[in-house]
C-alpha cells in the first residue's frame, strides 16, 4: 500500500484578531481562535479523490505545530484521512519556513512508501508559499505547484497549472510534492461518523529527538529573519461623503486622482 501525505498547518481563524507576541515579535497563537487552514481542506480533497481512484492508497496527514495542532489534524481525519502525525516539540517556537521545511523533510522520513506529497499553495497566516519548493530541494524529488487539477496513475503525476499566461500541463515521475489552489476542488463536509471516528483515533505525537532534527537548527534563534519592531494598524478613517448638487461626478473624479487610484 502507497502513501499520500497531506501537510496541513493549524493557523489564527481570519476572523479573530491576530497579534504579535511583545517579546519576539512571533505570532501569539494564543490570542485567537485556531483551525485548520482553508487551503489545506483543499489539500485534503485532493488527497481523499486520489485515494478514491486507487483504494490500495492510504492518506496520512502531516503537521509540525504545539500541541493544539491535534485539533486541525482530527479536523483532517474527520474528512476521512487514515492516519495523523504530529511533531511538536518546544525547541520548534519561532522556526521560520527553512526551518519547517527541514523539519517535515525528517518526518517524511519515518513514513514508508511515499508516493505522493500534498499541500497547499500558500499557508493564510505566513503567505510565503515556500514549503512545497524547499522540500523538493532537501528531498531532491520533483515538485508540481499551483495545481487546479491532479492525477496519479502508474508512477506518474500530473496536474494543470492556471495562470495569466496560459494552461500548462505538467508532468513528473513520483514520488514528487505538489501544492494545490483554492480552484482546485470543492472541499468535502466531514460526515457524523467519519467526526466520532476522528476523536477516537490516535495521532501520533513525535519530537525533534524522534525525527534526528538538531534543535539548533531549527527554532527563533536559526531563524533567517527577523522582526526588531512592530506597529498597530492604523484605525480606520472615516469615508469622505460626497454631496451631488450637480457637480458630483467632477468631486468624484477629484477624489480618485488625489488618492493616486486613476
Amino acid at each position: 500500500m502507497s502513501n499520500i501525505v497531506v501537510l496541513v498547518k493549524q493557523v489564527p481563524d481570519t476572523w479573530s484578531e491576530r497579534k504579535l507576541s511583545e517579546d519576539d515579535y512571533t505570532l501569539d497563537r494564543d490570542s485567537a481562535d485556531a483551525v485548520l487552514d482553508e487551503i489545506n481542506e483543499n489539500a485534503v480533497e485532493a488527497a481523499l479523490q486520489l485515494k478514491e481512484a486507487d483504494s490500495s492508497r492510504n492518506v496520512i496527514v502531516l503537521s509540525v505545530g504545539p500541541s493544539r495542532a491535534t485539533e486541525a489534524l482530527r479536523k483532517a481525519l474527520s474528512l476521512g484521512c487514515d492516519d495523523a502525525i504530529l511533531v511538536t516539540d518546544d525547541d520548534l517556537a519561532g522556526s521560520d519556513v527553512l526551518g519547517t521545511a527541514w523539519t517535515l523533510s525528517n518526518a517524511l522520513n519515518q513514513i514508508e512508501d511515499i508516493e505522493l506529497v500534498v499541500c497547499g499553495n500558500s499557508s493564510t497566516d505566513g503567505g510565503a508559499g515556500c514549503i512545497p519548493g524547499l522540500l523538493a530541494e532537501y528531498r531532491q524529488i520533483p515538485a508540481l505547484t499551483h495545481l487546479e487539477e491532479i492525477s496519479l496513475e502508474n508512477g506518474t503525476v500530473t496536474g494543470k497549472r492556471v495562470t495569466e499566461e496560459g494552461v500548462f500541463g505538467l508532468e513528473a515521475p513520483t514520488p514528487a510534492i505538489v501544492s494545490v489552489t483554492e480552484k482546485s476542488n470543492e472541499p468535502r463536509f466531514a460526515k457524523f461518523k467519519l467526526i466520532m471516528a476522528a476523536k477516537k483515533k490516535e495521532i501520533k505525537e513525535l519530537s525533534l529527538a524522534d525525527i534526528g532534527v538538531d534543535p539548533a537548527n531549527v527554532g527563533l534563534a536559526s531563524a533567517t529573519t527577523s522582526v526588531s519592531a512592530v506597529a498597530p494598524k492604523p484605525p480606520k478613517s472615516a469615508g469622505e461623503i460626497v454631496t451631488d448638487e450637480g457637480n458630483g461626478g467632477k468631486q468624484l473624479v477629484e477624489f480618485l486622482v488625489k488618492e493616486k487610484l486613476v
